[in-house]
């Protein structure tokens, strides 16, 4: 109990000073005037989940877009003053309310704006660690944890789902290969 308090102390004292960065002037570009994006999955595995296939205890987190329709994953603007792993996991923090690892890099997709710009977007893997109570943006986005079957169908951004795919295919690959490991340990 003692724990759980000094915890929810911790964190609304994180949000109590930090807020959501707003403004351009430090924004990247891509030499044709797009803008650099970093993005990523949050995820974890549901412990509760009866399931013996691990794959299907995973949940990924979705929020809303500002303008309130659809699902995507966090992303925005790679800032000049941090590297493109600090830029996706500020973008977590802002945009979801979570903390957790970033891990390698899923690829990079160019996608075209309603402002007819062609950004630059690349995602990571976000294994999540915290989720906090309360966090700059709750007030604009919503967040959900969906299964990788929900965020597939929900997400409307082509360049996330290939995104999602990959995460999916990569840990599909790292699970094989620790049952096989423990498999020929026994």
């Amino acid at each position: 109990m003692v724990e759980e308090v000094r915890q929810r102390r911790e964190d609304s004292v994180k949000m109590v000073s930090m807020t959501a960065r707003q403004g351009r002037q430090l924004q990247r570009y891509t030499s044709t005037g797009g803008r650099l994006v970093a993005g990523c999955i949050p995820y974890k595995f549901n412990v509760n989940c009866s399931s013996s296939d691990l794959l299907n205890s995973l949940e990924v987190l979705v929020i809303s877009s500002q303008k309130g329709h659809g699902m995507m994953f966090p992303k925005g603007g790679w800032e000049s003053d941090e590297t493109i792993k600090q830029a996706a996991s500020r973008e977590a923090l802002e945009e979801a309310g979570v903390q957790g690892n970033v891990e390698r890099r899923l690829g990079t997709w160019k996608y075209r704006t309603s402002l007819q710009a062609i950004n630059e977007g690349v995602m990571f893997p976000l294994n999540v660690t915290d989720e906090l109570l309360h966090w700059p943006e709750m007030s604009v986005r919503k967040r959900s944890w969906v299964s990788v079957a929900e965020a597939m169908e929900g997400c409307e951004h082509q360049w996330m789902r290939e995104a999602l795919d990959r995460l999916v295919r990569r840990l599909s690959t790292s699970i094989r290969r620790r049952r096989l490991k423990s498999a020929s340990s026994v």
